[in-house]
């Protein structure tokens, strides 16, 4: 009875044009792939693979177990501390993944074990699927508004102005499928007046905006509101893993509280020597990054002259939107056909089908006007 329920499942969504699968890759240069979340191309630096290499043999490929056994090693306190100074926080916390750092320490955040209370959530429409879960774990009262709309977030605030019941704002500061910024003053703004908790997902920042490229937090004040930054290793630093920036109080209380933290085993210590080598790398690439907008715009506006939607890309990512779930596999696979490698985004991971287009610094002008030449001729 269940296989025949997972079995019906997977046919519905094969009749919809949204069933998944994990396809198989060679390794071949001759590809422009434009679907890989290395957007500093640190995945393949020499430098950041020698860096893996002598962290692992100092302290071993694996960590052994969770930080509050075996699995601590200084080369964690090395890097907690760059992130928070880097990120203009008192502390830093490593874990194993974005999704996982983000399910656990959102409903770590929301427990109303702690806080006494059931916690009102304000929550951004296109927020990734962890930032969901974490709050649907936590058993919080979600209240979403319509994407990056201010107008919409001060007037649900102002609804539940008279709530005595704790209030989080849950944001990304860089939407990995649609390539906008969040307005970060704006929102710094609203949860200072409003007195509300902050948790940001820097995920797709972390490398790319703020302050030396460190995210947008950066411009945040500690001393204005309370605030958490989330950021990960798996997309421009090149590797995997993630990291909470925060207070030192958000820290100790995730350290005592946080299950996914607690109970997992630490991530290797080749990773975190690789993204501590990267995290230095950071800051010596304002010139790169600058060219890689440059790229992007140039990308916008000539699919702008075919005809194509961006949507409200402002950044390395941009998407062509669609709306057709088999119209973005099948622009894909004839992409693939002439050696271009793009994401065929469909729904529920999005609301609108699209072709995701992530654009790296090791991306040259060349590139970009073959992919616009591949669009013209399908």
């Amino acid at each position: 009875m269940q296989l025949e329920s997972y079995k019906s499942y997977c046919l519905h969504l094969k009749r919809n044009n949204i069933f998944r699968e994990i396809k198989h890759t060679t390794q071949n240069n001759s590809f422009i792939d434009l679907s890989s979340n290395d957007y500093l191309n640190f995945s393949n630096s020499q430098e950041i693979l020698e860096a893996a290499y002598d962290a692992g043999k100092t302290f071993g490929v694996g960590s052994t177990g969770s930080r509050l056994l075996s699995g601590n090693k200084i080369i964690f306190h090395e890097l907690e501390k760059k992130i928070a100074k880097n990120k203009n926080t008192e502390a830093a916390l490593i874990f194993s993944s974005g999704y996982q750092a983000n399910i656990s320490v959102v409903s770590t955040l929301l427990s109303t074990d702690v806080l006494k209370a059931q916690p009102l959530v304000f929550f951004d429409k296109l927020n990734h699927s962890s930032l969901y879960h974490g709050v649907k774990l936590a058993g919080a009262q979600l209240i979403r508004y319509n994407h990056s709309n201010y107008n919409h977030l001060t007037d649900l605030l102002d609804s539940y102005s008279a709530d005595p019941r704790p209030k989080f704002l849950i944001a990304e500061t860089l939407y990995g499928m649609d390539g906008d910024i969040l307005d970060i003053n704006k929102i710094a703004e609203t949860c200072k007046r409003y007195e509300v908790f902050l948790f940001l997902d820097e995920a797709h920042a972390t490398g790319i905006v703020g302050e030396k490229g460190y995210g947008l937090s950066t411009y945040l004040d500690h001393s204005e509101i309370n605030y958490v930054a989330m950021g990960t290793f798996s997309k421009a630093i090149g590797g995997c893993g993630a990291y909470i920036a925060c207070a030192e109080e958000v820290k100790d209380y995730l350290i005592n509280k946080c299950s996914g933290f607690i109970y997992s085993t630490a991530v290797s210590p080749m990773i975190v020597g690789a993204a501590a080598k990267a995290w230095d790398k950071i800051s010596t690439l304002d010139k790169e990054r600058l060219e890689l907008f440059n790229n992007a715009n140039f990308l916008r506006e000539e699919l702008g002259k075919m005809g194509f939607d961006t949507g409200l890309s402002t950044t390395h990512i941009v998407p062509i939107i669609l709306k057709d779930n088999k119209l973005v596999v099948e622009i894909a696979d004839k992409l693939r056909d002439k050696n271009i490698v793009v994401s065929a985004v469909r729904q529920p991971t999005v609301p609108s089908a699209r072709i995701r287009i992530a654009l790296s610094i090791a991306h040259s002008k060349d590139d970009i006007n073959q992919l616009l030449h591949a669009l013209s001729t399908l």
